[in-house]
């Protein structure tokens, strides 16, 4: 990927300093400032799908928050690039709490990063907005009360795609997976909903994250005579898959369908090569007119459409700079309560609710890529096929593994 050249995207970590004109010291907000940090791929996999624009979707919110409320405190916002290392991401939250004075944590895609800088923050009493990673283990076995999974998860995916596809008559599923916890995630929760919905899965080939050559995992996918292949990676990964099926003719009899496939990919490889796959998103610009105003603002400063993630990430600092207004405090579980009493209404979503696990739920929406012809406008890429209730997607808390959980 290109790196930006925008002054303000050039550092690994940037610094933006929003105020109101005049700047009250209250003692309940450590030191006068609320620090927001966004730890995200910047150069890697992943940086189309975070990266710098999740930089300017926080950017956005700060900026549209101070307009609108006028806080009697700053704010600020510093970015880094985590590398998909979770070594590097827990030593970057490490020092930004310990010295730098962040208060909340947001993007932190690739879950095996988010599941590491959630201990960190969870042993330095701070606040984590997930909104990259999907791992189902940030609300269940390793929740915390100091984590919030604010957009996706494999769960919802993986019910949502097993329940309406499989009404498509497509019950044969073969899995082509990236080899960590993501893939594995996918795959795992995929199945077990097609299980329950009567699908059958028969076969899985898995491959190493940032692989060149995906000729042999295409090949075995081929062979498996599924109805369905379900790619069960993301970013380059996901590119690279898709073009070698189209390459060897693999959607000419079975249908491809990105486990977590965005916006961002079918631009990236444009209508062409996507059309007619079926994919969940939580987030379209173009579903209705605040959408469409928002992402139409970040795209003259990005170049791009938002996808799930950006507008995710506007939505999770919107909401955390709004609870800690309220609360009159950064106090992190003042500010956690706050959150978690209210629902968030936004352009992300109309009627979100954080449950005690620090799972947001909310309805998310089956769509499917349109053939070329039927494309208007760039960008214009998405036919949607239904709107899931949130409680029908997201994993209930009676299933819940999360030891903050109520039975």
């Amino acid at each position: 990927m290109k790196r930006s050249k925008r002054p303000a995207l050039s550092a690994a970590v940037m610094t933006c300093l929003l105020s109101s004109a005049a700047v009250a010291q209250d003692p309940k907000i450590s030191n006068g400032t609320v620090k927001i940090g966004v730890l995200a791929d910047m150069s890697g996999v992943f940086s189309d799908l975070s990266g710098p624009g999740s930089v300017i979707a926080a950017q956005m919110a700060i900026d549209d928050f101070v307009a609108g409320s006028k806080p009697p405190f700053k704010v600020e916002l510093v970015s880094a690039d985590h590398q998909n290392k979770s070594d590097i991401a827990a030593n970057i939250a490490r020092q930004w709490f310990d010295t730098a004075g962040v208060d909340m944590i947001t993007d932190v895609i690739n879950s095996g990063v988010a599941l590491a800088v959630s201990q960190v923050t969870e042993s330095k009493n701070k606040v984590l907005m997930v909104t990259g990673a999907g791992s189902t283990r940030l609300t269940n076995e390793q929740c915390s009360p100091n984590t919030i999974s604010y957009t996706w998860d494999t769960y919802a995916y993986s019910n949502a795609h097993a329940r309406i596809v499989k009404s498509l008559g497509l019950e044969t599923w073969y899995f082509l997976a990236v080899d960590y916890v993501l893939g594995k995630s996918l795959v795992e929760g995929t199945s077990e909903a097609l299980a329950r919905s009567g699908g059958k899965v028969v076969g899985v080939v898995n491959h190493p994250i940032s692989a060149t050559d995906f000729s042999s995992f295409v090949l075995q996918a081929q062979g498996s005579g599924a109805k369905v292949i379900g790619l069960a990676n993301a970013g380059t990964d996901l590119h690279n898959a898709i073009k070698a099926a189209n390459d060897f003719g693999l959607t000419k009899k079975q249908t491809l369908v990105p486990l977590v496939g965005t916006i961002t990919d079918v631009h990236a490889l444009g209508p062409e090569t996507t059309q007619g796959m079926v994919m969940v998103e939580p987030f379209y610009w173009n579903l209705n007119d605040k959408t469409r105003v928002w992402s139409r603002k970040f795209m003259a400063k990005h170049g791009k459409m938002p996808n799930f993630i950006h507008a995710g990430t506007y939505s999770a600092v919107s909401t955390y700079l709004k609870a800690v207004l309220t609360a009159q405090t950064d106090a992190p579980g003042e500010v956690m309560d706050r959150m978690k009493a209210g629902t968030v209404s936004d352009i992300y979503t109309e009627s979100g609710k954080i449950r005690q696990d620090g799972r947001m739920v909310y309805d998310i929406y089956l769509v499917q890529v349109k053939a070329p012809k039927d494309v208007k406008e760039l960008w214009d890429y998405f036919e949607v096929k239904e709107k899931i209730p949130g409680d029908e997607a997201f994993q209930p808390l009676s299933a819940s593994k999360c030891r903050l959980v109520s039975k």
